[in-house]
């Protein structure tokens, strides 16, 4: 039997706004619009709020038709909310398809087998919606809309919170790991631009070391390139120059100054340290001068003043510096013959690593009354005494080393503040100049510090007019070594210079009792190329410091002792003679000056101007004669 079923239309209209804003809600708390902080609040001010309106929607159909909510109707506003979900809400244009395909409701006659199938899809429908609220925030509808879930909120705020987390270590990771990567990888490509790739682990530790514990008590002074700079020199007992001759200040008076204006602290690398006639066994006037430098060296500790002393060693005469030592003076002897096979020949005093000293006098009474010599004082010119501490502490660490071995990479904290590539700009009593400091040998020359040797090739061959040089000994072979071995490495340069581009060129040797007899040999043919056709400008003098009977039996004395050149470009002030063995296993240093082109103010004088004028003095005083072949022939050795 068939019987006639009729459905009324749900009132879904009447809870489609509140639904879509309930949904609308629930998607932007799903995108994270609505904080974690307020989602509970706002959820339940919406779920007051639809049932405000639907009260209200209630009231006004009451008013209206007089007609209850049936359970149909939230059945109805479910599948309202699923069929939107699906593209067939009320106004979508699917269901109004839909609508046009199927048979109105009102209209229809249903079977009894058909009323049970309506009631069994209603349960499906039912099971339906409870799985869509069930499901995963994750999961999407056929729409590609997320389904979200009050079950799922609390998984919502943890991955929010696990998300936040996620993107502040990536912020702390772009702002300070990556400009840090970025400073270890540009300090590496500088370290080895200037050090180069290290071949071993502890080459590596000796180029990084900074010795920066030492720098939390030892305070520098700052580095100040205004400088006050004299020559100085010793003339000997018995040494006579005309009247009218300029003079320079002595260097026993410069020493007796920079110990006056000691504070902090003194270092001195001497060749021996013989500042008292102790060594003679006699009483000799002449060393006054010297005595009185002991004496204030002596006193340094009293004034808090620390005195370090490298001097070449093993020495058989220590008095000095045994007395020294008993004062809290540190003294160390640099065993140099076991290293490289050479001495300690350098004659250097650094005070306060500000003020400094050097040039061809020995720490010995006699290089300030007895011996003829040259150098320059620097005070108040920290930069260029900052390097020059660094050429002693080399030797000091030589000093401590017990095994006669020398480090595989000098550490950092010796390497050169200037070079000739990168000379130091000072101002030297007012006038500019570019300076800076050399050393020999090559094998305790720390990284950047200008070989000695190079140094010298290099001043002569930038001379444009003239070079002049003032060295003890010229020799162009080994001096101290078996087999003796040909050296032409500075001979050749001077005769490039004076046969190749007629540079003049004026030597001047000295000559005493332990003046080798071969080097007047060499000399004599630099002048053959004085004749002709040739015609090169080479001239060569003999200096010759006259003595007494009394004074010839002080040993080691009676000698123009200096080490220096002058050109029209540059000035060189070194502590070496001029044979090999000087630059290849014995230590020195030089200091190198350039004040070619500088604005000479009124009262002001060039460091090459004046020493030009010291060795003009001496070229043409009584004492410098023209080299002659008698020479070779009187000399002791």
């Amino acid at each position: 039997m068939m019987t006639q079923l009729r459905h009324p239309s749900p009132p879904l209209k009447l809870h489609r706004k509140t639904l879509r804003k309930s949904l609308r809600l629930r998607l932007e708390w799903d995108s994270g619009d609505i904080s974690s902080g307020h989602a509970e609040k706002e959820s339940l001010e919406i779920v007051e709020g639809e049932e405000d309106e639907t009260d209200l929607n209630q009231s006004d159909d009451d008013g209206d038709d007089d007609e209850e909510e049936t359970p149909c109707e939230a059945e109805a506003m479910e599948i309202e909310f699923l069929l939107e979900e699906d593209g067939y809400g009320l106004d979508s244009p699917l269901r109004e398809e839909k609508e046009l395909e199927e048979p109105s409701v009102e209209t229809e006659s249903f079977s009894e087998s058909e009323v049970v199938s309506e009631n069994r899809d209603k349960s499906a429908n039912e099971e339906k919606v409870s799985e869509k609220w069930s499901k995963n925030p994750e999961d999407t509808t056929d729409a590609g809309t997320s389904v979200p879930s009050p079950r799922a909120v609390p998984q919502r705020t943890t991955r929010s919170s696990q998300s936040n987390k996620t993107s502040w270590c990536w912020s702390f990771a772009l702002f300070c790991l990556f400009p840090s990567t970025l400073l270890v990888i540009g300090g590496l490509g500088q370290h080895v631009w200037h050090y180069g790739m290290p071949l071993s682990l502890s080459q590596l530790m000796g180029q990084l070391e900074l010795h920066w514990l030492e720098g939390l008590w030892l305070q520098h002074e700052p580095c100040n390139s205004d400088c006050r700079v004299s020559l100085v020199e010793s003339v000997p007992e018995g040494l006579f120059y005309p009247p009218d001759s300029s003079s320079l200040p002595s260097i026993s008076e410069t020493w007796t100054n920079l110990l006056t204006r000691a504070n902090r602290s003194v270092d001195i690398a001497a060749f021996y340290f013989t500042l008292r006639d102790t060594d003679l066994g006699l009483t000799e006037p002449s060393a006054v001068q010297g005595k009185q430098v002991f004496k204030q060296l002596m006193e340094l500790e009293a004034k808090g003043v620390k005195l370090q002393i490298a001097v070449n060693g093993p020495r058989t005469d220590t008095r000095d510096t045994a007395d020294l030592s008993r004062t809290d003076a540190e003294v160390r002897e640099v065993d140099l013959q076991s290293v490289t096979g050479g001495i300690i020949h350098t004659k250097l005093w650094v005070v306060d690593q500000k003020h400094l000293y050097l040039g061809s006098a020995n720490v010995d009474w006699r290089s300030l009354t007895q011996v003829k010599e040259v150098g320059v004082s620097m005070e108040d010119c920290s930069c260029l005494a900052q390097d020059a501490s660094r050429i002693f502490e080399v030797y000091w660490n030589i000093g401590a080393q017990k095994n006669g071995s020398l480090p595989h990479f000098w550490p950092a904290r010796y390497s050169a503040l200037s070079s000739s590539e990168h000379p130091l700009n000072l101002k030297l009593n007012g006038v500019p100049a570019r300076v800076y400091l050399s050393s020999a040998p090559p094998q305790i020359s720390a990284y950047g510090r200008s070989d000695d040797l190079s140094t010298i090739l290099s001043v002569v061959a930038d001379a444009q007019k003239y070079v002049y040089i003032s060295v003890m000994d010229y020799l162009p072979m080994s001096q101290f070594t078996e087999p003796l071995r040909f050296w032409p490495a500075i001979d050749s340069a001077i005769r490039a210079a004076a046969c190749t581009r007629r540079v003049e060129v004026n030597l001047l040797v000295s000559y005493w009792s332990r003046s080798p007899g071969s080097m007047f040999l060499f000399l004599q043919s630099l002048t053959v190329l004085n004749r002709s056709p040739l015609g090169c400008n080479i001239n060569v003098k003999v200096f010759e410091v006259p003595s007494t009977a009394e004074q010839k039996k002080i040993p080691f004395s009676r000698v123009n002792h200096a080490k220096y050149m002058v050109t029209d470009i540059v000035v060189y002030i070194g502590t070496s003679n001029w044979s090999e063995n000087y630059f290849t296993h014995t230590a020195g240093v030089g200091l190198v000056v350039n004040q070619t082109g500088s604005v000479v103010g009124e009262g002001q004088r060039s460091l090459q101007t004046q020493l030009q004028e010291v060795f003009l003095k001496d070229w043409t005083s009584q004492h410098a004669q023209t080299l002659s072949n008698g020479d070779a022939k009187r000399c002791g050795r």
